[in-house]
């Protein structure tokens, strides 16, 4: 049986009923260690567009790299997400952020996430379930000043839900 290893997924939400689909999508995952709080961050990059709701959720899990993306697109499906702008409003995007003890470099997918130490909406929530991967000298506290991450608290205290 292949050994369990922890994994963090990255989860947002800028369409629709945001709250709801961040609920649905981790109530979808088995394996699930820990759910980061809720963060409310503007767009980065891409169209112009409405703020994102974003958590942090850890894994403590068996599926492969692999495995992981599929999950990831399966949520997405889920959520009727529709890709066709890139960086694009999205009812949920699921990017696999980190894989214990693995380093992948594929044409579709890279681990660790190659933008993630970039991104306070990503290191903010990472910071409430590991606070040990963030990089040296990130001040949590200052990037969410400086970046507008608003902690909005649990996901299962958000209501009524969250649209766009």
């Amino acid at each position: 049986m292949p050994k369990r290893r922890q994994v963090f997924l990255g989860l947002g939400s800028n369409l629709g009923d945001r709250v709801g689909f961040l609920r649905d999508a981790v109530a979808g995952l088995a394996d699930l260690a820990g759910v980061s709080d809720v963060y409310e961050t503007a767009a980065v990059g891409g169209p112009e567009q409405g703020n994102y709701l974003n958590l942090v959720v850890e894994l403590h899990t068996a599926l492969s790299a692999r495995q992981l993306l599929g999950l990831c697109r399966e949520l997405e499906g889920a959520a009727q997400r529709v890709r066709t702008v890139r960086w694009g409003a999205r009812t949920l995007d699921v990017d696999v952020l980190w894989i214990d003890g693995e380093n992948i470099n594929e044409t579709d997918l890279i681990v660790p996430h190659p933008r993630m130490f970039e991104r306070s909406f990503v290191l903010v929530p990472l910071r409430d379930l590991a606070p040990e991967l963030l990089p040296d000298g990130f001040d949590a506290d200052t990037a969410s000043r400086v970046d507008q991450v608003v902690c909005l608290g649990r996901l299962e205290a958000q209501s009524p839900r969250s649209t766009v």
